[in-house]
């Protein structure tokens, strides 16, 4: 079953407005007509106008890094789906490792944020992945099973068009390590597998399973030519516009 790979930037707590702006034009003006391949950056909030007006008419998607599971209410500091519809955005990260580790999200908190991402027709990109010291322990599996089981636990067979799911070694985020395009594919046919159990298998064969976790320009062509990653989530790459558009063009 083909699918179109997504490469989505996720650029943390970086660009004030300035910095956000020319980065949005200069991958606009290298990646801005692509086809074959979906991409997206998920600026910072502050951001997100400046770049919505950089990309406009561009193939680039914009995106978000979190949101609250509630609609609006007294919750100084979020962000809501609907806010972040209004504002320009496709997708928004869900449950990334940074949310877990700093933050304290927990896969029962992911799966409330993907049913308001649904609810309010933004494409949920689902994160998961184990530590250095669950995988050494040989618990890779069992931990990736239980977040994949428990994030999408209410999500109905047909319920969030566009699903996608990041695998994420958290081991391999910014330290420079990478999984091994085997280790990577090995977790990604898994975690299809365990979409099959949830959803059966048409939903399973057609949901993308992006890799996260150092990805770059060097070994992009490496884990994207495996048959279960469909994309990837990249983080300190998307902030170098060549070293983005190199991944970008090894999905196509």
């Amino acid at each position: 079953m083909s699918r179109t790979p997504f490469i989505a930037g996720n650029w943390k707590m970086h660009g004030r407005a300035a910095e956000a702006r020319a980065l949005a034009r200069s991958l606009r003006e290298r990646i801005g007509g692509v086809s074959g391949v979906e991409v997206g950056v998920a600026p910072p909030f502050t951001a997100i106008e400046v770049v919505r007006a950089e990309i406009a008419g561009s193939a680039i998607r914009l995106g978000a890094q979190n949101l609250h599971e509630e609609p609006k209410g007294a919750f100084t500091g979020e962000i809501s789906a609907p806010m972040l519809v209004e504002a320009g955005c496709h997708f928004v990260i869900i449950g990334h490792s940074e949310r877990r580790q700093f933050f304290g999200e927990t896969d029962a908190g992911v799966a409330k944020k993907l049913r308001a991402a649904s609810a309010a027709g933004l494409v949920p990109i689902v994160c998961v992945g184990e530590t250095l010291a669950e995988r050494e322990a040989g618990r890779t599996d069992a931990v990736i099973e239980a977040q994949i089981r428990g994030g999408l636990a209410d999500l109905a067979a047909d319920g969030a068009p566009g699903l996608v799911i990041a695998y994420e070694p958290v081991w391999a985020i910014g330290t420079g390590r990478t999984a091994t395009p085997e280790q990577a594919e090995d977790v990604h046919a898994k975690l299809r597998g365990w979409l099959g159990d949830l959803f059966g298998s048409q939903r399973a064969s057609t949901t993308r399973i992006q890799y996260g976790g150092s990805v770059k320009a060097e070994n992009a062509n490496s884990l994207l030519s495996q048959p279960n990653i469909d994309g990837a989530l990249v983080g300190g790459a998307s902030l170098d516009p060549a070293a983005f558009e190199a991944i970008v063009l090894a999905a196509k």
